[in-house]
């Protein structure tokens, strides 16, 4: 495997990317089709994205339980 078809796979996991994720991406790049590719990472990083955002959500809802008992406290 070529070094930067290895960079990209572990960049892929560097950035959260699950093992099936990483095999899909290795099997694209083996059949060239590299506009599929890209297509493929947006979808990765769309999900990236949604998992970011569900965090957020938790931490607000954390911070909102926080407010929530300093008032109960003071």
């Amino acid at each position: 495997m070529s070094e930067p078809i290895e960079n990209l796979l572990t960049g892929m996991a560097d950035a959260g990317c699950g093992a099936e994720e990483i095999e899909q991406a290795e099997r694209i790049l083996q059949a060239g089709e590299l506009g599929e590719l890209t297509r493929f990472l947006k979808q990765c990083r769309r999900g990236l994205l949604d998992r970011m955002h569900e965090s957020q959500k938790r931490v607000d809802l954390m911070d909102d339980l926080i407010r929530q008992t300093e008032k109960i406290v003071k």
